[in-house]
């Protein structure tokens, strides 16, 4: 685990990427909503290959951010930048484009389609075929077919799920599906993964092996990931960098040392005690 380091656009990343421009920041993100501030001068700054978490109580605002990130919710102010680009009125197809990829915190697979098939809807990017060799099943569609399906396969493997690959996605157990909707993320290339609770509903083997793996992922792609989770022992084990939100703001920020006995959050997690 690399230690960060701070960089010119006022912020700290892994030391490895100091080199690198940052692959996300935020600058005085927020949203409301009627006359909710429901996130305010929300700013962070990402590295290229950083593994990064953003925690908080209940209600904080966590998946606000990641809906205003992938643009789901429109700012009402600040300013998104994804690598070179700033990002804030894209659409969400355009955000995904651009490099950007999310997980949900309620799984949404196409459950009728098998596992294979679900992965290939993100390679949509890498499809050799057009319109017309599709309606008329030319040479050209099969070949993009089964070029899809085995890339589909391949990723897979990260999760030593291809064999699934025929198994309708619906089907599949509660820990497979969340793994599943990864692996569909990942095949639309991203820049930066975007993970909404990847552990909910996984027993502790099984979040044990999605530690590893969140970490492959990073390697193996060389990509950052953000991740919302409630499971601190995953947050604490392979988070390099630490945003605690509160009510819509962040309160904190740092090393998994320094948020763990930072006192605001432990207010903002076990409340103030009284005098």
């Amino acid at each position: 685990m690399s230690k960060l380091v701070p960089v010119p656009s006022r912020g700290m990343v892994p030391e490895r990427d100091v080199e690198s421009p940052p692959v996300l920041e935020t600058i005085h993100l927020g949203v409301d909503f009627g006359g909710l501030v429901a996130v305010d001068k929300f700013n962070i700054v990402i590295g290229k290959t950083e593994i990064s978490g953003l925690i908080g109580p209940n209600g904080a605002g966590k998946t606000t951010v990641f809906n205003l990130l992938t643009n789901v919710y429109k700012p009402t102010r600040g300013t998104v930048i994804l690598g070179d680009k700033d990002i804030s009125g894209m659409s969400t197809r355009q955000v995904c484009r651009a490099g950007m990829a999310r997980t949900f915190q309620n799984i949404r697979l196409f459950k009728d389609m098998t596992v294979a098939e679900n992965v290939m809807v993100g390679l949509h990017h890498d499809i050799k075929y057009h319109t017309p060799g599709a309606v008329f099943r030319l040479p050209s569609f099969w070949r993009g077919e089964k070029y899809a399906k085995n890339k589909a396969l391949e990723m897979l493997s990260i999760f030593n799920m291809q064999d699934m690959g025929d198994l309708k996605a619906g089907g599949l157990p509660y820990g497979a599906q969340r793994r599943l909707e990864i692996v569909r993320a990942l095949a639309t290339k991203p820049m930066i993964l975007l993970l909404d609770e990847p552990a909910a509903g996984m027993n502790p083997s099984e979040t044990a092996e999605l530690m590893e793996n969140i970490v492959k992922i990073r390697d193996t792609y060389q990509i950052a990931i953000l991740l919302i989770e409630h499971d601190m022992k995953l947050v604490m084990g392979i988070c390099e960098g630490i945003a605690v939100l509160n009510y819509g703001r962040i309160i904190a920020k740092g090393t998994p040392a320094e948020i763990a006995s930072n006192p605001l959050v432990i207010e903002a997690y076990l409340g103030k005690k009284e005098a």
